[in-house]
């Protein structure tokens, strides 16, 4: 399988609530939830970089598609790294996704592997890495 990965969709409780989060509060590009007319389709996406999006869309609606079981989410499953160029980056992002409405679960710190580092969740527990990884230039 050759990696074509375009869309990451991150089931969501409530999509208004998640789609102020990453567009109010993030600042991420979006046409807004599309797909209403549909049942079970109202979606919205977010412009990252390089032809890749992300997606948030209703878990119930995700489960129906998918036939799937709903069941409890665990923000331990994954996390999405938002790598940036400087320490100074690392604390401006995550200070945006606090005044945003995130839960920060770690404050920036230098890690043991010589990068600066801290942990937030979105409005529905998924955990985002924001990092300055010194060894890693032009991500």
């Amino acid at each position: 399988m050759k990696p074509r990965i375009t869309v990451i969709t991150l089931g969501v409780n409530n999509l208004e609530k998640s789609l102020q989060f990453y567009r109010d509060g993030l600042g991420l590009a979006t046409k807004g939830i599309v797909g209403e007319e549909f049942e079970h389709g109202a979606v919205a996406f977010f412009d990252l970089q390089n032809s890749l999006k992300l997606a948030i869309w209703n878990r119930k609606d995700m489960a129906h598609e998918t036939k799937v079981t709903l069941s409890a989410s665990s923000p331990t499953e994954f996390t999405l790294g938002h790598n940036v160029d400087s320490k100074a980056q690392v604390d401006e992002v995550m200070e945006e996704a606090k005044q945003a409405g995130a839960t920060i679960t770690d404050t920036a710190y230098d890690t043991f592997w010589g990068g600066y580092s801290g942990h937030f969740q979105d409005p529905d527990g998924h955990l985002w890495e924001v990092v300055w990884n010194p060894d890693l230039e032009n991500i």
